[in-house]
């Protein structure tokens, strides 16, 4: 069997019909979809049990203590017969020719990872394409292509060999926030060959409740723990200081940047924005000298010169502005 595709399941009765007829429409018939039900307290469970008495020379269920996203992956890993790894979130969906086309893309390289984009499902517009600057057409890794570690860590916007999983022993954290940052970019030094596939695949359904939209400011904090994590692994394994400059860079992304942001526009005066760069500042000292800062797009360029410079009212002032005006 070529593809596994693992979907962890909790309480999105609404959703999962959508991201399972998604499966079931592929043009591709080499593939299951493992249902992990994680401890659901609506009728998602049940839900999974019909789905695969539907569909039951596809679709198999796992019902599980609840152990959260990261725990649910692990089951569905540990239980999958595929060739290659497909993470889909429940309440997103995929396009019908991902699997066929991704097939053929592993006869031809039998890489053991292939990346590619996705779009943006708000309210029904899907116009907002996501693609990593990345080359397409040659086979990577991450010793000639350092750029991989700026990608978006995503877990559901690549294919991975179970092999991968298996031989390198990497897992999904459960319980946590940011749980895709702490494997993705560890898989991605395990990895012998990377491809990347400039074609939007994947659907991401915004959602009030992601951790985007999350109003428990506090949990940001996982962001430090995620990357002590992280960085950890890069040392451990001789890696840290080969990658330096990149993995600053990814820091800087998500800790100093994006998990500042999220918290200034919901709290100004929070202490987590002076522990966030405090925290950069520490592991990476002078990172406001980072050789890959002059590539950030001109609005985060303008946010890393407010935070640097702990302007943190301005900036949510200005975040304020933006989405008054839809600028």
């Amino acid at each position: 069997m070529k593809f596994s595709v693992i979907i962890p399941v909790y309480n999105v009765k609404a959703y999962l019909e959508k991201c399972v007829q998604s499966v079931l429409a592929q043009r591709c018939d080499d593939y299951e979809v493992i249902l992990v039900d994680d401890g659901s307290t609506d009728e998602s469970g049940a839900l999974c049990d019909t789905l695969a008495a539907q569909h039951a020379e596809h679709i198999r269920v796992i019902h599980q203590k609840n152990g959260g996203l990261g725990a649910a992956r692990n089951t569905g890993i540990e239980h999958a017969l595929g060739d290659y790894l497909v993470f889909l979130d429940s309440d997103d969906y995929i396009d019908p020719a991902m699997l066929a086309e991704l097939s053929e893309k592993i006869d031809e390289t039998h890489a053991d990872i292939l990346t590619f984009g996705f779009r943006v499902d708000k309210n029904g517009d899907t116009s907002e394409v996501v693609l990593d600057a990345l080359p397409e057409g040659r086979i990577m890794t991450l010793e000639d292509t350092p750029e991989l570690l700026l990608a978006l860590p995503n877990a559901w916007t690549r294919i991975y060999t179970r092999r991968l999983f298996l031989e390198s022993g990497i897992r999904y954290p459960g319980r946590v926030w940011y749980e895709d940052i702490r494997t993705t970019t560890k898989l991605f030094a395990c990895a012998q060959s990377i491809v990347f596939v400039r074609r939007p695949y994947y659907y991401y359904v915004v959602r009030e409740n992601s951790i985007t939209h999350n109003k428990n400011v506090a949990r940001n904090r996982e962001i430090i723990e995620a990357f002590d994590d992280l960085l950890g692994w890069y040392q451990e394994n001789g890696l840290f200081e080969r990658y330096r400059d990149e993995l600053c860079r990814l820091t800087i992304d998500h800790v100093f940047l994006a998990a500042s942001v999220r918290v200034l526009t919901a709290d100004p005066g929070h202490p987590l924005l002076g522990e966030f760069y405090q925290y950069t500042r520490r592991r990476f000292p002078g990172f406001e000298k980072n050789r890959y800062l002059p590539q950030l797009p001109r609005a985060k360029k303008l946010a890393f010169r407010l935070l640097l410079h702990r302007r943190y009212r301005l900036l949510a002032a200005l975040f304020r502005m933006k989405n008054r005006t839809g600028a």
